[in-house]
């Protein structure tokens, strides 16, 4: 079946069609939703949420471009509409978390994986982990970011800032315990 077909079938409502897309997708874009969650749970709320979407609006999908691409941007556009929930999470952000000096020049050994990464994005303050997330990991300019979250594009320029430095200061305190349990 070419994708032009397996589309309108989705676009149809034909259920194997759809579990199709849900399977050969779930993982890539449960990633995404894991990296803008505070944790599991409500990562999984925000991929649900996102394949209602997703099955709702694949007609608009033009077949231009990737379709991985298309899903993702959806899900992301889905995840950010969960965290508007949140009253404005990047108002005083600034007076309500202080965030330690680190060292930049610092080496380890130790390596960091995935999962242990994706922890610490979840454990930043909800404002911080989306701008983090639309900068660093889906590639938002900080105009766009500010135009999504309606926001200024120097409060995303700021937030990022401080996720970054709070991130690397999880980082380093990680892999410093790691160094000592050795």
């Amino acid at each position: 079946m070419t994708q032009e077909k397996f589309i309108e079938a989705v676009v149809q409502g034909n259920e194997r069609a759809r579990r199709a897309l849900y399977e050969r997708y779930k993982v890539k874009l449960f990633m995404v939703c894991l990296r803008y969650g505070r944790d599991r749970a409500e990562a999984e709320d925000m991929l649900q949420e996102g394949f209602i979407v997703i099955y709702k609006d694949i007609k608009q999908y033009s077949g231009k471009g990737n379709l991985e691409g298309w899903l993702r941007r959806v899900v992301v556009n889905t995840a950010l509409r969960y965290l508007r929930k949140w009253k404005n999470p990047f108002v005083a952000m600034d007076e309500q978390l202080e965030v330690a000096d680190y060292k930049e020049d610092t080496s380890y050994d130790a390596p960091l994986n995935v999962q242990q990464l994706t922890k610490m994005i979840q454990e930043l303050p909800v404002g911080y982990r989306t701008v983090f997330n639309m900068y660093v990991m889906d590639s938002y300019t900080h105009k766009e970011i500010a135009s999504y979250l309606n926001i200024n594009a120097g409060t995303s320029k700021s937030q990022l800032a401080k996720a970054r430095k709070m991130l690397r200061q999880k980082v380093e305190e990680h892999l410093a315990s790691d160094t000592i349990k050795r």
